[in-house]
């Protein structure tokens, strides 16, 4: 399929009832089909209308006049739209049939229906976007905080790609120097110049490592942290998420084993999403059903980004909370210990060598502010609000792209160092070069291209 001959329309708002629907636009006919289903009281046509105007009709199916809406048309000719083609919105009332009819009138017109993303990729291919900030025209779309919509933000404005085509410029002009001395092979390259061109590359290495160190801070701003509060029964798991929460999330009772599955909710820390799990209580039991909560209980803390442990102050350590301590030392992990306005002098979790221990009560609120402080630094190590200041990577094909770059780097000074033909060291820079083209798709494949896009929404 050429995707930029065809005319492509689609439904750009959420589905269901709202005030206003927009119907979308864009290809080299998209004004020329609009008007076609369009009418105007004083007789105007899209077709006479200036770029980035707005024009008061009816859409009307053009085979008997009727009116199927009144709209407001704007009208965007390119290159100054977002695909830079021509583009029309058709702001509809907000009912989906409306919507659909007025869709249903402009594809009978020789408009084709768009494809998830499918504006956006014409913004790519036509060049007024790159491939990361296509990328981050979905994670605005999907932020669940303000902090991962800065985030995102910054990608969209093009911080990201400034950042790698900087880097994509020092190499190249390391490769070209190699390269030089290609050209005349009757002339070795000399030791100092041969020490200043590893050092450009170590440069260039360590703001590499740099943005690949940042990912996993990203990704949890872009995904989320998944987060598991695990213990015995009857600690105040279940409390505590009530407390985390500030609402009465799960169910709270004396009786040991009243959580029997994973309650899943959701926490803002300082613009950190946190999908927060409270588990089953983990004990022998021959209650089929608390066995198979025990189970999933297991399983979160397997798959959890970071594990709050909740410990009684107001028992012994026992057994049971020692074989706990041991399954989670291994994660990231926070050591809750509630209950601390009853604690029992004979509770000495002190003697256990934990790195993270916070001393709570879920039933006063005393310590859910620390919780919450010690769980965001866990996770993002820069403290404060610096995490988000700089160029962050969120995406993993992002972070593979810039792994592969640093590993060709290393291998390009390698070969150097060890006196390879400069011909190796130059192959393994073209390829460094290549996988930083990947970010911002100066490299990719039709294959990228329509995973990425099929993520977004049809009429984005």
């Amino acid at each position: 399929m050429n995707y930029l001959d065809d005319t492509i329309a689609a439904i750009s708002t959420a589905t269901g009832e709202g005030g206003i629907g927009i119907v979308r636009l864009s290809g080299k006919d998209a004004i020329a089909v609009a008007d076609k289903v369009f009418s105007s009281p004083k007789a105007k046509r899209l077709n006479d209308a200036k770029s980035h105007t707005v024009v008061y009709g009816f859409i009307i199916d053009p085979a008997n006049n009727e009116k199927i809406d009144e709209v407001l048309v704007t009208v965007m000719r390119a290159p100054k739209t977002y695909t830079k083609e021509d583009v029309v919105e058709i702001n509809c009332h907000g009912g989906m049939l409306p919507l659909r009819k007025a869709l249903a009138m402009l594809l009978k017109e020789g408009a084709r229906l768009a494809e998830p993303g499918e504006f956006t990729r014409r913004a790519f291919l036509n060049g007024r976007i790159d491939l990361s900030q296509a990328e981050a025209v979905i994670d605005v779309i999907r932020s669940k905080t303000e902090q991962a919509e800065r985030l995102a933000l910054q990608q969209l404005e093009g911080r990201l790609s400034a950042r790698i085509a900087d880097i994509k410029e020092r190499l190249a002009n390391i490769c070209a120097h190699v390269e030089a001395y290609i050209d005349f092979p009757e002339e070795e390259i000399e030791t100092p110049v041969k020490d200043a061109v590893i050092g450009s590359m170590q440069a260039a290495t360590e703001d590499l490592m740099a943005l690949s160190r940042g990912y996993d801070e990203g990704k949890f701003f872009r995904e989320g942290v998944s987060t598991a509060i695990v213990g015995k029964p009857n600690v105040g798991k279940s409390s505590l998420l009530n407390a985390l929460l500030q609402k009465d999330r799960a169910i709270v009772t004396e009786m040991p084993g009243t959580t029997r599955d994973v309650i899943e909710d959701y926490l803002n820390i300082k613009g950190l999403p946190l999908k927060i799990m409270d588990t089953a209580g983990i004990r022998e039991t021959h209650d089929l059903a608390e066995m198979e909560g025990v189970k999933r209980s297991l399983r979160a803390i397997e798959g959890a980004d970071i594990v709050i442990a909740v410990l009684d102050a107001g028992r012994t350590l026992d057994e049971a909370d020692m074989e706990l301590i041991e399954r989670v030392k291994a994660k990231r992990a926070v050591f809750v210990i509630n209950k601390s306005d009853i604690a029992n002098p004979a509770f000495q979790p002190s003697t256990l060598n934990l790195q993270s221990i916070i001393n709570v009560s879920a039933l006063t609120g005393d310590g859910i502010d620390t919780l919450k402080d010690a769980v965001y630094s866990l996770c993002i190590s820069t403290g404060g609000d610096a995490g988000v200041e700089d160029v962050i990577i969120t995406n993993i094909r992002h972070k593979q792209s810039i792994d592969n770059a640093l590993k060709s780097i290393k291998e390009a000074a390698e070969a150097l160092e060890g006196g390879q033909p400069l011909e190796v060291a130059a192959l393994f820079l073209r390829e460094s070069l290549d996988s930083l083209g990947e970010i911002v798709g100066v490299v990719t494949t039709e294959d990228i291209l329509n995973r990425i896009f099929s993520e977004f929404c049809i009429g984005k």
